[in-house]
C-alpha cells in the first residue's frame, strides 16, 4: 500500500514512523515533510494547504490512503476533495472539521446537546464583549473563534487584561481572520487531559489518555504554545472518569454529528477539564494532538494502518489494538523566540548520540538539512520521546536524551510528567 501523510511537523513524523513499520505499507510519502521525516518517508514538495497539488500527487503516484495530520487542510476540505475523486482519506470533511475550526460552532453544538462545558458567549463587537466580561467577572477565557495554531487562547485574571485581549483579537486582528469573532467562556479549574479517539461515525475507539503542556515555561507559566510536551497515560483520568467521559461527552458528540448529517471519520480529540463536578469539554480538535501523537505512537504495538483503514471503511468496531503498558514522555525542544518570531538555521548537535539510547525516539518538527547537518527550521524543533516502566522513568530517559542535544537558543520545559508524578504520589496534583 502507498500512503501519503499530509503535514510536516512532529505529529506527522510520528505517524510516518509508525506507518513505515507496517508490512502492509510499500511506500510512505509525506507532504511537505521535514528533514527527519525524510529518513522514514519520501518527502514531497507540496504544501499541506495545497489541496489541488496534494490531490494531483496522490493520483499520479497511486496513493491508496491519505492521512491528514494538521487541522488547516481539513478545514480547507482536503478530505472532501479526495473522497470526491474516489481516493481514500483518513480525516473528517470540512463540515466535521468545524468542530475545531470554529469554537463557536463547537460550543453551540455542545449547548444544544447538553454536553458538559463551561458557560460562554460569542461576540464580534469588542464593546459588547467587554461589557460581558464586566458582568461575569474574572478569571475568564478569551478565545479566537478560528484556527490560531494553538495560541489563540488567553486566560485573563484581570479586567484590563481581558479588555486588552479582546482588542488584540477583534481590533488589532492578532490572529487574522481567525479572530473575526471571539468566544468568551468560563474559566474552569481542575486537571486538563487529552482524550483522543478514532471514530468511523458509528463506533469509537479510545486511545490511552495523555496530558499536554501548553504553556511555554515550567509550572504552566508563560504564553500559550502549540504544546511543549506530553506524557501518556494520564493517571488522573481514572476508570470511573473514563466511563463518564464516554457516556456524557463522547457518545453524545457522535450522536450530535450524526443528527447533523456529518459523516465524521477520523480523529476526535476532546480537550477535557476534570473539574470537581465532573468532566467538561474545553475544546474539540479534528486531528491528533501534537505532541500527544508522539507519546501515543511509541506506545502503539498494533499496526496503525489497520486502524486507519478500518476507520475509513467504517468497520472500526472490529479493532482491538494492543498498547505497550509502559508510559511515555515527549519533551519538545523549541527555538529561541518561540512562540513568537524565531531565527532559523541554527545547527543541531548531538542527534547521533541519542540514536543509540534504548527506548528513545526523536521526532523532527521544525528541521531542515543543510551541508550534511540538521538545522532549525521552525518554532518547535524536536520532540524527544521516551518509554519507561512509569512516567518517572520515561521522563528520566527523555531528559537524559535532551541533555545530549544542543542548538543555540534551545528552550524546553523541565517539568514534563511532573503532574503525573505528584498525582501518583499524593493522589492529587
Amino acid at each position: 500500500m502507498r500512503v501519503l501523510v499530509i503535514g510536516g511537523g512532529g505529529r506527522e513524523h510520528a505517524l510516518a514512523w509508525k506507518l513505515r513499520q507496517s508490512p502492509q505499507v510499500e511506500k510512505v510519502y509525506c507532504a511537505p515533510g521535514n528533514a527527519g521525516i525524510a529518513r522514514v518517508a519520501e518527502v514531497v514538495p507540496v504544501a499541506a494547504d495545497d489541496v489541488s497539488g496534494l490531490l494531483r500527487f496522490a493520483r499520479d503516484h497511486g496513493v491508496e490512503l491519505a492521512v491528514v495530520g494538521p487541522e488547516l487542510p481539513l478545514m480547507l476540505g482536503v478530505a472532501d476533495e479526495f473522497q470526491d475523486a474516489g481516493l481514500r482519506v483518513f480525516g473528517p470533511g470540512r463540515d466535521g472539521a468545524r468542530l475545531e475550526g470554529s469554537k463557536a460552532f463547537a460550543k453551540e453544538l455542545m449547548r444544544r446537546w447538553n454536553i458538559p462545558t463551561g458557560y460562554f458567549s460569542v461576540f464580534e463587537n469588542p464593546e459588547e464583549a467587554k461589557r460581558f466580561v464586566a458582568e461575569v467577572g474574572v478569571p475568564i477565557v478569551i478565545k479566537a473563534d478560528g484556527l490560531a495554531g494553538g495560541k489563540g487562547v488567553i486566560v485573563c485574571d484581570d479586567p484590563k487584561e481581558a479588555d486588552q485581549a479582546i482588542d488584540e483579537i477583534l481590533v488589532a486582528r492578532l490572529f487574522g481572520d481567525a479572530g473575526a469573532r471571539v468566544v468568551i467562556e468560563e474559566y474552569l479549574e481542575g486537571e486538563e487531559v487529552s482524550f483522543i479517539l478514532l471514530t468511523d461515525g458509528v463506533s469509537v475507539l479510545p486511545f490511552p489518555s495523555s496530558q499536554d503542556h501548553k504553556r511555554l515555561l515550567d509550572e504552566d507559566q508563560g504564553p500559550n504554545t502549540g504544546g511543549m510536551g506530553a506524557y501518556s497515560p494520564a493517571p488522573m483520568l481514572t476508570a470511573e472518569m473514563h466511563a463518564r467521559v464516554m457516556a456524557e461527552i463522547v457518545l453524545p458528540t457522535i450522536q450530535a454529528l450524526r443528527a447533523n448529517k456529518i459523516d465524521y471519520r477520523g480523529v476526535l480529540y476532546v480537550g477535557l477539564m476534570l473539574t470537581a463536578s465532573g468532566p467538561k469539554v474545553l475544546e474539540f480538535n479534528a486531528r491528533f494532538g501534537d505532541p500527544e501523537c508522539q507519546a501515543l505512537m511509541v506506545r502503539l504495538r498494533s499496526d496503525l494502518i489497520d486502524l486507519l483503514c478500518a476507520c475509513v471503511e467504517q468497520r472500526l468496531g472490529e479493532c482491538r489494538p494492543v498498547w505497550d503498558e509502559r508510559a511515555s514522555v515527549c519533551v519538545v525542544l523549541a527555538a529561541a523566540g518561540y512562540p513568537g518570531a524565531v531565527e532559523k538555521g541554527r545547527i543541531i548537535h548531538g542527534l547521533e548520540d541519542v540514536e543509540a539510547l534504548p527506548d528513545v525516539e526523536v521526532f523532527h518538527a521544525g528541521t531542515a538539512r543543510r551541508q550534511q547537518q540538521y538545522v532549525t527550521n521552525g518554532g518547535r524543533v524536536l520532540g524527544v520521546t521516551a518509554r519507561g516502566t512509569d512516567v518517572t522513568q520515561a521522563a528520566e530517559r527523555a531528559y537524559a536524551a535532551v541533555s545530549k542535544i544542543h542548538f543555540d537558543g534551545m528552550q524546553y520545559r523541565r517539568d514534563i510528567g511532573r503532574r503525573a508524578m505528584r498525582w501518583l504520589s499524593k493522589g492529587a496534583p
